[in-house]
């Protein structure tokens, strides 16, 4: 009998997580069985995630006509029913929490993205939220931005577990594990304990793809020695800045300097691999998962690509390997004229307005689902 995939990929040392939530996923017991039986051990959740879950069902229809009647708005209304959800699936993974002292079992909810290039704005809802929820087995979500830096390092102070969310380059991965380090860092110095604090830091993954490959292409056609520039890197560019990240991480994480900190209760801070659903027909649906195995990461998937996983995955070390060739990719593309930070700082841009706009419209959705209960 085959062993199921995903469960597997415990035994490399990385985690699934699944990257979407629902009412309906945790009130049918599909999220009991997804921990029973494919290892499943964590959730993350955004505002598109929850647009789409209000939107496409009617799973929220009594709690919003119900908060509405109450007179509550529309921005009242989603935080009930967002955490309401946070909370049951925190409880669903107590015990992976438990059971993993503390490693996984975590469920993410998002700071408004209003906040993103809100430094103080990013503090105070995220522990507004935190206090709200009241679960050790949570994550706040907070955005990469050069503004939420010094909110990571605030938050992590705090003693708040913090997903670092919307994060794309090199450079900017550094910064989160400085902010990250001082933080910890800085409630040691205040006496305060930091043996239960848990941060992670989610890598996009296959969105640098899809904007470098158009270029690739380009470079293709237009022959000469670019070509083969061109033709060697195309999708290749996100896995290959998986590799360094990773290769950071160790790095650091796991250099004497931090281990005088885990001496003292601290924990790394791990990467986990977010956007890894193939955006690209042309490539196999589990590129993003396949190619990004190693050891202490995190692999979040939404359901099509676990569902493609669990059928044909065929886990393997591979992050590892070929390390110096990822390099001569990522050096590869000034040969093209590819600024890889100016690529990475458009989709933190992108990435910021995306939740924007999923995160109005969901306002939009309730506003408009709370209208038409009050007319009735």
């Amino acid at each position: 009998m085959k062993i199921n995939p995903l469960k597997l990929l415990e035994s490399f040392g990385q985690s699934v997580w699944l990257d979407y939530i629902s009412r309906d996923l945790i009130a049918s017991g599909e999220l009991r069985k997804l921990i029973n039986d494919d290892g499943l051990k964590g959730i993350t959740s955004n505002p598109s995630i929850f647009e789409q879950a209000i939107a496409k069902s009617s799973d929220y229809d009594f709690d919003i006509k119900k908060l509405a009647i109450q007179g509550k708005s529309p921005d009242e209304i989603y935080e009930s029913i967002s955490q309401h959800d946070i909370l049951r699936a925190a409880d669903e993974l107590k015990q992976v929490y438990e059971k993993s002292e503390g490693r996984d079992g975590y469920v993410s909810l998002e700071v408004n993205p209003h906040l993103a290039h809100d430094t103080n704005g990013t503090i105070e809802e995220a522990r507004r939220l935190w206090t709200a929820l009241n679960r050790q087995n949570v994550f706040i979500k907070v955005p990469a931005t050069k503004e939420g830096l010094p909110a990571i390092q605030q938050l992590i102070t705090d003693g708040i577990n913090v997903n670092v969310t919307l994060l794309f380059g090199l450079p900017r991965y550094r910064e989160v594990i400085d902010a990250y380090i001082a933080g910890i860092e800085a409630r040691i110095e205040q006496g305060k304990p930091v043996k239960n604090i848990s941060s992670v830091a989610s890598f996009f993954i296959s969105r640098i793809d899809t904007i470098i490959d158009p270029q690739d292409l380009d470079y293709m056609a237009m022959g000469g020695e670019q070509v083969h520039f061109a033709t060697n890197i195309r999708g290749q560019v996100a896995i290959s800045s998986a590799k360094i990240a990773y290769n950071i991480y160790r790095e650091i994480f796991e250099s004497r300097g931090f281990a005088q900190l885990v001496e003292q209760g601290a924990r790394p801070q791990r990467l986990l691999w977010a956007s890894t659903g193939t955006k690209n027909p042309e490539y196999s649906n589990i590129k993003y998962i396949e190619s990004l195995i190693a050891p202490n990461t995190i692999s979040t998937m939404p359901p099509d690509t676990m569902d493609a996983y669990r059928d044909h995955g065929h886990p393997s070390y591979r992050l590892i390997d070929h390390f110096m060739k990822a390099c001569w990719i990522m050096s590869e593309l000034t040969e093209l004229g590819i600024d890889i930070d100016q690529v990475t700082q458009k989709l933190e841009d992108e990435g910021v307005e995306k939740f924007i706009v999923s995160f109005d419209k969901l306002l939009a959705t309730i506003t408009g689902k709370s209208l038409e209960f009050l007319r009735k």
